[in-house]
């Protein structure tokens, strides 16, 4: 029987040599370097794909956004079987698991519910997970939609439904990724002198940033680690000043394409931070109307943009961004 749709905005960019990617710049404060929160390390390893067999590229242009910009991973155990890589999907209410893996590990069938991709809303069918824990901390009973290994690029994701009492903490110059147990404070904490903080509310689960601007008009912000591109909705195309925009096709984790308009974009900014020339593909993807954000200028911040960032923290128990700034300001 069908439940309530779950968002699933991730999505792969499918390499293709002849298109090459462009470079944003950013732009704000010199600061000296602090550190962040200590805590178990978890390391981020490029994904490894189980048993996937090979895709036929559809018929349509493509990005090619190379090694350095594939998402980050962290180390998942189910019912103490692993560990499989999972890429971690900010942008994913639901986990998800391969049915590779699924039918490796025997698990037992679920429901079937709707599930919001970035090209649309379709029903899929899920698998009972008893137990799925990442690194060692304590497990959870979950059911997880089953996907194709090729489309998700991975064992799996790691959605916000196992994230919500954890903070997150990427570490881009050491290419590693921290998850820790976060509880609710009373009080605000200050932000380092390397760092900005940036406060956000909680929209279905998902963190939504309304300190964010083009120009002087406020853009709503989604944070997705399972994107590796920057998507913006039609309602900012609108707005911005761009240059020549380039057609282009992206594949959804159910392996639909979704046309878009690449192109780069300036005076973006986020809690004071101003990104110049920033990569961004425009479409009419569906998870802005999953969110009421079809006619308000949103974006879904990608890895393209948040490697930017010596480090970026996100703790979901407080509704907090924490944004470690290059070096060289």
């Amino acid at each position: 029987m069908p439940i309530a749709p779950a968002l699933i905005a991730a999505f792969i960019a499918i390499p293709m040599p002849a298109t090459a990617m462009p470079t944003a710049a950013m732009t704000a404060a010199a600061m000296p370097a602090t550190s962040m929160p200590a805590a178990a390390t978890l390391a981020g390893p490029a994904q490894q794909p189980i048993d996937t067999t090979t895709a036929t590229a559809p018929p349509a242009p493509v990005l090619d956004f190379g090694e350095e910009l594939d998402r980050m991973t962290l180390p998942v155990t189910i019912s103490g079987a692993g560990p499989y890589q999972f890429i971690v999907d900010t942008g994913s209410q639901r986990s998800v698991i391969s049915r590779e893996l699924a039918h490796l590990l025997k698990l037992q069938p679920g429901r079937i519910v709707k599930m919001t991709t970035m090209t649309g809303t379709s029903s899929a069918a899920t698998v009972i997970i008893p137990m799925i824990s990442v690194g060692a901390f304590g497990g959870s009973r979950i059911e997880a939609p089953a996907l194709e290994a090729a489309n998700l690029g991975a064992p799996g994701l790691l959605g916000i439904d196992t994230l919500q009492d954890r903070a997150l903490s990427i570490d881009f110059d050491q290419r590693r990724m921290t998850v820790m147990p976060a509880t609710r404070r009373t009080r605000t904490e200050r932000a380092g002198p390397d760092e900005i903080i940036v406060h956000a509310k909680s929209m279905f689960g998902q963190l939504v940033v309304t300190d964010a601007y083009y120009g002087d008009v406020r853009v709503r912000v989604i944070l997705d680690t399972g994107s590796s591109v920057t998507m913006g909705n039609l309602a900012l195309k609108k707005r911005v000043r761009h240059g020549k925009m380039q057609p282009v096709g992206l594949m959804s984790v159910t392996g639909g394409m979704l046309q878009a308009d690449y192109t780069q974009i300036s005076q973006v900014k986020l809690g004071g931070i101003g990104f110049d020339n920033l990569p961004i593909a425009f479409a009419d993807a569906a998870p802005f109307a999953h969110f009421g954000l079809e006619k308000k200028p949103a974006l879904l911040l990608g890895m393209d943009a948040l490697r930017m960032f010596r480090r970026v923290y996100i703790d979901f128990p407080n509704h907090e961004l924490r944004l470690a700034l290059p070096r060289h300001f």
